[in-house]
């Protein structure tokens, strides 16, 4: 059931910060359950409007412009394009069967998705908005990226809790390596020079050296947060000076720190139940967390190093997109 605006408009207006000014971004929120994206100011979280898409909308990607926001809606079999300043629908792509998540080449002309029920990623045309490769990967993936030069694609298998390297001009795998159980995302760094995938079950970061195609490290959070009942890692992000990345914690309830030249832990942040999906604003100023059980994403100030407020959206938060205005 789509879920009613002017309701949560009514609700919001009851908040101080319903009253503020549009900050400079605004921010897209996968809803899985209610089949619809919330649009949401970046610093109020005050809600903008509603993308009503496809059955079960969960991974989601930008253009290198940030002008096109392109959606999986995983039940319908497709991919959205939704323009970021308008609101508007653009139209679909093919994507496969049940795609889950997106990765964009650096020069936009491409679409890779993990099909989770069919063990492929697709290569999707963005110009035609057709299927022109499948590449047979381990059961079920689910991460996918690319790195910034566009050469290698990185997908998770889920059930294998493997790692495929993919050469993206060939479209065959060149390496499949071991990760921990349940594999969520990948996320380069160094310009592609260091890849990380996220374990949910195991709770740790498998860091390569994507050249030599080999495991260099293991970020551990199970044993930086020994207190914790249950931290998971799912979704990653770093800044774009490459000083700060975070992963979000899924049943963990929160999101950790990590500092990516030393690989250790620097702190966490309280967010809702099961954090799933991250992000940060353009200007790095604010991390956005969506958390799908307890139905609401979580606003952070980073140069202040605290929770700015918690809106609540309702259905299951899947993941959250910045855009800038």
């Amino acid at each position: 059931m789509k879920r009613n605006v002017v309701g949560f408009a009514l609700a919001c207006a009851a908040l101080a910060s319903c009253h503020e000014a549009p900050g400079p971004d605004r921010i897209f929120v996968s809803n899985e359950a209610s089949d619809q994206v919330d649009v949401m100011d970046g610093t109020t979280g005050r809600e903008e409007g509603v993308l009503n898409t496809g059955r079960r909308p969960r991974g989601m990607a930008l253009s290198p412009d940030g002008a096109t926001l392109y959606v999986a809606a995983s039940n319908s079999g497709r991919i959205e394009a939704w323009n970021t300043r308008t609101l508007r629908h653009e139209g679909n792509l093919a994507s496969g069967s049940d795609p889950e998540r997106l990765a964009v080449s650096p020069d936009g002309k491409s679409i890779f998705a993990a099909n989770e029920d069919h063990s492929a990623v697709s290569y999707i045309d963005v110009a035609s908005g057709k299927v022109t490769r499948e590449v047979r990967v381990g059961p079920e993936p689910e991460g996918i990226g690319v790195s910034p030069d566009g050469s290698t694609i990185i997908a998770t298998s889920e059930v294998a809790s493997t790692a495929h390297f993919i050469d993206r001009i060939e479209g065959i795998v060149r390496a499949s390596l071991p990760v921990g159980s349940r594999p969520r995302d990948v996320l380069f760094l160094r310009a592609g020079q260091e890849a990380w995938v996220s374990s949910e079950q195991r709770g740790t970061i498998t860091v390569f050296d994507v050249k030599q195609e080999r495991v260099i490290a293991t970020i551990d959070l199970v044993a930086a947060f020994p207190d914790l009942e249950n931290p998971q890692a799912v979704e990653m992000e770093i800044s774009p000076d490459g000083r700060r990345a975070f992963v979000a914690m899924g049943r963990g309830d929160g999101v950790a720190e990590i500092d990516p030249v030393s690989r250790s832990v620097v702190r966490r942040f309280p967010t809702g139940h099961r954090t799933w999906g991250i992000d940060l604003s353009p200007d790095s100023s604010r991390l956005y967390a969506a958390a799908g059980l307890s139905g609401s994403v979580t606003i952070i100030d980073l140069p202040h190093n605290r929770v700015l407020r918690t809106v609540k959206t309702g259905g299951k938060p899947w993941t959250v997109i910045s855009v800038r205005r």
